[in-house]
């Protein structure tokens, strides 16, 4: 019987605190990110649109070149913490993917919603300052 007990609690803790621990790490790296001073991009996207695929294999093509003068960060819509929710409607963020352009005052320059050339995508990031 007490083997039991200590089985589903091990069940049932195990998972809450393992994302407990996971949802403070990622809202402490996402807010240090914002404070660098350096242009952002700001990408609310989701593992089940073809669209947020797509912008995902432009990214992993051009963003390599602005890795050092831009900052990347990808906010999942689909995962609930704190600060995703936040910045969902700090941006009024209705459908994914969208892109926002933050000068390195924290400023936001554009905005993009859904998916676009990669000649363009390229074009933006360049002129982000």
């Amino acid at each position: 019987m007490k083997k039991n007990m200590i089985t589903i609690l091990v069940v049932f803790l195990v998972p809450l605190i393992a994302y407990w621990v996971l949802s403070r790490n990622t809202e402490t790296v996402a807010k240090q990110v914002q404070v660098n001073g350096k242009p952002q991009v700001i990408k609310f996207t989701s593992a089940m649109c073809r669209d947020c695929q797509e912008m995902n294999k432009i990214f992993a093509e051009i963003f390599p070149k602005y890795g050092e003068t831009i900052v990347l960060t990808e906010i999942p819509v689909q995962n609930k913490s704190s600060f995703n929710n936040s910045q969902i409607k700090k941006y009024n963020v209705t459908l994914v993917p969208t892109i926002i352009l933050l000068d390195s005052t924290g400023n936001q320059v554009d905005r993009i919603e859904g998916a676009i050339p990669k000649e363009q995508m390229d074009k933006k990031l360049g002129d982000l300052k």
